[in-house]
């Protein structure tokens, strides 16, 4: 049962508890026995560190569980040492691996450097993928470019970094954790997706760049029916600190479903950012009501593009059929009108709670929906027009670099994000008990997290991750990220054998699918329609 103290009146309570139980010990090593010296002492120094930890910002976890929370620290400072001997046997089910979060939490820190005794990646299994090097190598010169949003009928473009914030939404994660977010992306000068969840407060306190995000819900632009209120939207889009704006068709943790926010979380903040009743359960339909063909779908990105006042409009999917993809290409020639940009979503899951089934099974994996959509748009002639993103387990430089050579201009992190904010990947998001204040509404519990202290880590994150990937190229021999091929990533396929992606898969001309389909599409080519997705 929930206290009716704030969280951090009970914590300091507890501290204070511990530090009588010094005193007693110290009266009772006076009166009655010496002995009880050592006790007194070892109290004293438990009630010193709960003090410290009660004061201090940099760990959220010591903030929410002063003395207990040195044990994960404990654990994190032996695991080095030990890890060898259980890799095998370490079956903790987890997004990341445990190497790539503590290159995450590392680097937030501004702390990550070189390590030694080589790689504990095994680059026998089928599967390793490695980047080619060359002898021409040089220290990279821009370790901070950007990639401009903005087709033909785009008349306030913006440039976007190669790493920015992913879609989140304010709801999901703590007013905290948001602004921290926000704070990092103003400092880097980096985007910052809203998540369908609508612009917050905390989205805009710190002045960070925002994708607002547009999902089915219509969150924050919806009339009283959850219908598209196209006043609404015209007035927020044209705020200075929004700079894009997406319209989320699917997400990869659930293809196919609308999200879910319980009554018992829809705060009247939340109500209010939202536009919804307060302490109602809230469902977004799995589909859109604005449109329901892929010419609809093209006829609404012109709309918003002309409320928003000439801003940068895209949308965002998992990819499911390639014959829908190849529609909405077919609708763009039928119209004329052509996103800024697509954010292909894999079906690898994000941070968003979703059914088993759903992760596992329904969408299609980043790397095969980036390579679709790339050469979706490379094959109808739009190509030139339409900026590609990637938004999937990107915490790496090789990440950011892979996922360019796959067809991608720029990147989105959801999950390592967070790391940079604090998560522990304690896997209680949906109990709203998140240990660390990343993802929860209990006030108790997201103060712990401190804005100042992540928005520095989240800046240090994505600075480093850039710089490391514009190195990596550099290190390649090439002169920026534009001329990287698919022909530089190498995969093991089989025993001891080695491919690129130029000769794994299939790379179309520019037109291609207007002239002479080949072979391989020429079927779904034939069976999309602009009039419908199918």
């Amino acid at each position: 049962m929930r206290s009716r103290y704030p969280r951090a009146v009970v914590r300091g309570v507890i501290v204070a508890a511990v530090w009588l139980l010094a005193a007693a010990a110290g009266l009772a090593a006076s009166v009655v026995n010496p002995w009880w010296w050592p006790v007194a002492g070892v109290i004293a120094a438990l009630a010193a560190v709960g003090t410290v930890d009660l004061l201090q910002t940099r760990h959220s976890i010591l903030r929410n569980y002063p003395i207990l929370g040195h044990a994960r620290f404990v654990a994190e400072r032996i695991r080095p040492e030990i890890r060898q001997y259980f890799v095998e046997s370490d079956t903790e089910a987890t997004p990341f691996d445990r190497e790539t979060r503590d290159l995450v939490y590392e680097r937030s820190k501004g702390t990550k450097g070189d390590e030694p005794f080589g790689t504990l990646r095994d680059v026998n299994a089928l599967g390793y993928e490695f980047l080619r090097h060359s002898l021409r190598a040089t220290v990279a010169a821009d370790v901070a470019p950007r990639v401009r949003l903005g087709g033909p009928e785009c008349t306030q473009p913006y440039d976007i970094a190669l790493l920015n914030v992913s879609a989140m939404s304010f709801g999901a994660l703590s007013a905290n954790a948001i602004e921290a977010l926000n704070g990092g992306a103003a400092r880097g000068g980096f985007a910052h997706d809203t998540g369908e969840g609508g612009i917050s407060p905390y989205h805009l306190r710190l002045g960070g760049d925002l994708i607002w995000e547009i999902g089915s819900g219509y969150f924050g632009c919806r009339d009283t029916d959850g219908r598209f209120d196209p006043r609404q939207f015209a007035d927020k889009a044209k705020l200075p600190a929004v700079k894009a704006i997406s319209i989320k068709l699917s997400q990869g943790a659930k293809p196919g479903l609308g999200g879910v926010l319980p009554g018992a979380k829809v705060s009247p903040e939340i109500a209010e950012t939202r536009g919804v009743p307060v302490g109602h359960t809230v469902v977004s339909p799995p589909a859109h009501t604005a449109f329901d063909t892929p010419v609809g779908l093209l006829d609404f990105v012109a709309t918003l593009r002309r409320l928003s006042g000439g801003k940068p409009v895209g949308f965002k999917l998992c990819v499911g059929a390639r014959t829908e993809f190849l529609s909405i290409c077919k609708a763009m020639l039928a119209t004329g009108v052509t996103p800024d940009f697509v954010i292909v979503d894999g079906s690898e899951g994000g941070t968003g709670a979703a059914p088993q089934e759903f992760e596992d099974h329904m969408g299609m994996p980043l790397t095969e929906g980036l390579m679709l959509v790339h050469n979706a748009l490379v094959g109808v002639g739009v190509r030139d027009r339409v900026r590609v993103g990637a938004s999937g387990k990107v915490a790496s430089g090789v990440d950011i670099v892979r996922r360019i050579i796959q067809g991608a201009d720029f990147t989105m992190s959801a999950r390592a994000m967070m790391f940079a904010v604090g998560c522990i990947q304690a896997l209680s998001c949906h109990t709203n008990r998140c240990p660390t204040g990343v993802a929860t509404q209990d006030p108790g519990r997201a103060r712990a997290l401190s804005v100042p202290d992540k928005t520095q880590r989240v800046f240090n994150f994505q600075r480093a991750t850039v710089a490391s990937a514009a190195q990596i190229v550099a290190s390649m021999g090439l002169g920026g990220f534009d001329e990287l091929s698919p022909a530089m990533l190498n995969r093991r396929i089989e025993g001891q054998r080695t491919r690129t992606y130029a000769e794994i898969y299939e790379w179309l001309m520019p037109g291609e699918l207007l002239d002479d389909p080949p072979e391989s599409w020429r079927s779904d080519w034939i069976a999309a329609s602009a009039d419908q997705f199918r």
